[in-house]
This record gives C-alpha cells, sequence and structure tokens, in this order.
C-alpha cells in the first residue's frame, strides 16, 4: 500500500501517483456526470498520465486521495493548487468527491485530514477555496471546517472554457490549529 499521510475514522489520505492510474480513471469516469460543470478529472490512462506528470512535476502543487479504509476505495481527490512560498505560505484547494458516497461526511473528513496536513507538516499559513455560488454541497463542505467567506470573485475562473463567479473561503493555521485541526 501506497505511503499514508494522515488517517481519520472512516478515511485516510495519501499523495495521488502514477500507481493510481487505473483506480482514478474509474473513479473520474464513474463520477463524471455528477463532478459536471464543477471540475473535468482525465478520463483515459493516457490523460490521466499527462495530468498526473503535471501535478507530481510541479512544486507549487500537492494532489492527495481520499481512501475508504474498509474497502480501499477512493472517494475523493483534493487538490492544493499554485502554492506560494517565502511570504505567502498559501494556496488554493481544489476538490471533489464520489456520488456513492455524497452525504456520508467522508470529504468532509478527507479534506480536513488535508488542511491538518497542508498547516502541520507543509507549513503552510493559509489555504483559500474558490467555489461557484451555485455548487451548494461544496460550499457547506467549506462552513462546516470553518472556512471564513471572505468575498465574491465576478468572472474569476475559467472553468470548462467559460469564467465564473467564485465565492473565497479561506482558513487560516492559526486558527486551525487553534480549534484543535
Amino acid at each position: 500500500m501506497m505511503s499514508v499521510l494522515r488517517t481519520g475514522r472512516h478515511v485516510l489520505i495519501r499523495r495521488t501517483s502514477l500507481r493510481d492510474e487505473a483506480a482514478f480513471v474509474s473513479y473520474a469516469r464513474e463520477n463524471r456526470q455528477f463532478h459536471h460543470p464543477w471540475i473535468r478529472l482525465p478520463q483515459t490512462k493516457r490523460a490521466f498520465g499527462v495530468w498526473i506528470a503535471q501535478k507530481c512535476d510541479d512544486p507549487a502543487c500537492a494532489s492527495f486521495l481520499v481512501v475508504h479504509r474498509a474497502d480501499r476505495s477512493i472517494v475523493g481527490l483534493i487538490n492544493i493548487n499554485e502554492i506560494v512560498r517565502k511570504g505567502f505560505q498559501s494556496g488554493y484547494l481544489g476538490y471533489c468527491g464520489s456520488e456513492a458516497w455524497a452525504g456520508a461526511g467522508l470529504m468532509t473528513e478527507g479534506l480536513g485530514l488535508v488542511v491538518s496536513y497542508a498547516f502541520r507538516t507543509m507549513k503552510l499559513h493559509r489555504l483559500e477555496a474558490n467555489i461557484q455560488p451555485e455548487n451548494a454541497a461544496s460550499l457547506a463542505l467549506v462552513r462546516r471546517l470553518g472556512f471564513r467567506h471572505e468575498g465574491f470573485s465576478h468572472r474569476y475562473l475559467k472553468i470548462n472554457n467559460r469564467w465564473r463567479d467564485q465565492k473565497r473561503y479561506a482558513v487560516l493555521r492559526e486558527d486551525w490549529v487553534g480549534r484543535g485541526g
């Protein structure tokens, strides 16, 4: 089994790797409609190879799988993108969960584990999530974890060839660690 970074009650997190090709492509295909229009994941082994090479070769990105402890199935993906070091120590979160486990709390647990890892191990200071206003499940997820709403950005991010409005949420290391995260 690949190296586990953090373990929760129901899920664990680990880095996404090339060895995840078959399981990841299967996960992406099974959840294609569920993720639309929020995110588009690689649907073929070749596309996964290109995608994971970009993630692994980029020091400004960290990709994590949320894995169910009982059956080791992928229940979600969480990326920390655009990591900037030096005086900033920050990154942007991107994530998606499995339709089969929607509403079960597994992504809440998984994202909590990634946030803890980012603050305690990666020594980041701030994580930001930009979420389309229509994505109620994603908004609820960051609110459950104590992210603060910081504002609204008009036509902020290009997704599926369209500029999309985003609600900005963030959490700081001292706030997360201060409440035991």
